[in-house]
């Protein structure tokens, strides 16, 4: 999933980036790339917060729902990719039974994108979930 952040610069201050879809979600960095990847840090930790407190983790937007929003003017505008897998979060083991074609499937899948088979089913799980409303 990608949110859509929006990167402002007044004279002598940092770059500031804010988080249009995750309200109180923002960062700086000295450099366009410090910005961005302290962004990018402030967003996970923002998803570990939602998920740790029992809530829905927020579908990013696009660009164009946010872009008229006269508080972004003058912003430019950059998508930040998160991997849900890639969250800190506590794992726990558990037992699940899957039709052999399902799991083999989900095992080529997860192979040719360089995931885990754990990793995979969590991510489409949680998508699923989301893609609900839940």
């Amino acid at each position: 999933m990608q949110y859509p952040v929006v990167i402002h610069k007044d004279k002598d201050s940092d770059y500031g980036v804010t988080v249009p879809d995750l309200p109180g979600c923002f960062s700086a960095g000295s450099t366009v790339d410090e910005a961005m990847a302290m962004v990018k840090e402030a967003i996970e930790l923002y998803l570990e917060h939602t998920i740790e407190e029992g809530k829905a983790v927020p579908t990013p937007g696009t660009v164009e729902q946010h872009k008229g929003k006269r508080q972004y003017r003058g912003g430019t505008w950059a998508l930040v990719p998160i991997d849900r897998s890639s969250l800190r979060l506590k794992s726990k083991r558990i037992n699940i039974t899957m039709p052999e074609r399902v799991l083999d499937a989900a095992d080529r899948f997860a192979a040719q994108e360089g995931k885990t088979r754990s990793g995979l089913l969590a991510e489409a799980v949680s998508e699923y979930i989301e893609s609900k409303g839940r």
